[in-house]
């Protein structure tokens, strides 16, 4: 269906598919938190957004079908990239995050939730942030310009995530598809082997990056130079404020979201490098990152819903390049469908292993034994 549409007419379609669907998300927090409480069944709706996104984001998904279309590198990408509604969207969409985080902690206090309903309610956010606060995080710490650099880091901060922006850019994307990088899972890894290594070296590598860059530049890491400090001491801070407005609920509420937007990160990063490697070479360095060490997923919906952070194999092999001019790989190996149900399936290891290990075999016939490295140790890179 999409191939028949005019390559030129699709990118123009696009680029409002980014808002519609956002204009479609944002209300499930106030109609999932109103609607039921008359009716006594406000639980149950403190599911709804995990529903949407789980269940109805990949069936429209399905339906849809997958972006045919690549944009033009002399023409359009230039275009796309001085275009400054793609810039000026993330950061309305971050602003909204914020107040709908403070409205989201005043309907768990006041909602007369169960404990079922309190923990949908967690997720539901939680999730929200991860798609919100850590998605778009993502994709303004890895930009120049300080206002969108410092809004990715106001975002994680708001999920208490902060070490993400110094791991992410410092760490993963150097050591990305190699034993050394802890946001990587390896093949036949369970998510649930995955999860808690990459929490706490995820953690501990951001405060040893952030030391070491500190030294280079002959500054005290305990120092107002430390970002991390500030990061944490803003989520510190929101914790304050939720505690004031709330009580000991409303800190309650923002550590549990900050919890599920973190998890919510750490599952996507297991499906996006599963079992995938760089080459060791002779001289015991890797070989440089191509679209090759991410998995891609090209399905519509879900990039429209995450700015194509499913076009992840073109992210890792240029960082910089903006969400709107992302581009598809054919040769990139290739998730059979979208993050939202991708994120089920590796929620369930054997249906997982199923699926996925004959993928990664078949990507990988003839150097297998390259799938069973361990790490961590320090490597350059060629």
């Amino acid at each position: 269906m999409l191939e028949k549409i005019n390559p030129d007419t699709l990118l123009r379609l696009k680029k409002w598919g980014y808002l519609a669907c956002w204009m479609l998300f944002l209300p499930m927090v106030p109609f999932s938190a109103l609607v039921g409480r008359e009716q006594g069944t406000q639980n149950l709706w403190a599911w709804m957004i995990l529903a949407v996104f789980f269940i109805l984001v990949p069936v429209v998904d399905y339906l849809v079908g997958k972006d045919p279309v690549n944009p033009d590198e002399e023409k359009q990408v230039p275009e796309l990239s001085q275009d400054k509604s793609y810039r000026a969207l993330p950061l309305l969409l971050a602003v909204a995050w914020l107040g709908l985080l403070f409205y989201a902690g005043h309907v768990f206090v006041s909602n007369d939730y169960s404990s079922a309903g309190m923990l949908g309610w967690i997720m539901s956010i939680g999730l929200l942030g991860g798609m919100i606060a850590i998605n778009l995080g993502h994709e303004l710490i890895h930009k120049d310009p300080k206002v969108e650099n410092w809004m990715g880091g106001l975002l994680l901060s708001s999920v208490t995530y902060g070490g993400f922006k110094v791991e992410h850019v410092r760490g993963h994307h150097v050591h990305v598809s190699t034993p050394d990088d802890a946001s990587s899972s390896r093949y036949n890894q369970s998510l649930y082997d995955f999860l808690p290594k990459a929490f706490v070296r995820n953690f501990k590598n951001a405060w040893k990056l952030e030391k070491l860059y500190l030294e280079r530049k002959g500054k005290n890491n305990i120092s107002i130079h430390n970002e991390l400090i500030w990061w944490y001491g803003i989520s510190f801070l929101f914790a304050v404020a939720f505690g004031v407005l709330w009580g000991w609920q409303g800190v309650l509420f923002f550590v549990g979201q900050s919890f599920f937007a973190a998890l919510a990160l750490e599952i996507v990063n297991y499906i996006e490098h599963y079992g995938l490697h760089r080459r060791q070479l002779q001289t015991g360095r890797y070989e440089r990152v191509t679209p090759a060490h991410s998995w891609n997923s090209n399905f519509l919906v879900t990039n429209l819903v995450l700015f194509q952070l499913q076009r992840h194999s073109d992210h890792h092999a240029y960082a910089k390049r903006r969400y709107q001019v992302l581009r598809h790989y054919d040769e990139s190996p290739q998730l059979p469908a979208g993050y939202s149900a991708m994120m089920l399936l590796a929620m369930v290891p054997p249906l997982w292993k199923a699926v996925m290990n004959p993928r990664v075999e078949a990507y990988y016939q003839g150097e297998l034994d390259q799938l069973f490295r361990e790490g961590p140790r320090i490597n350059n890179i060629a």
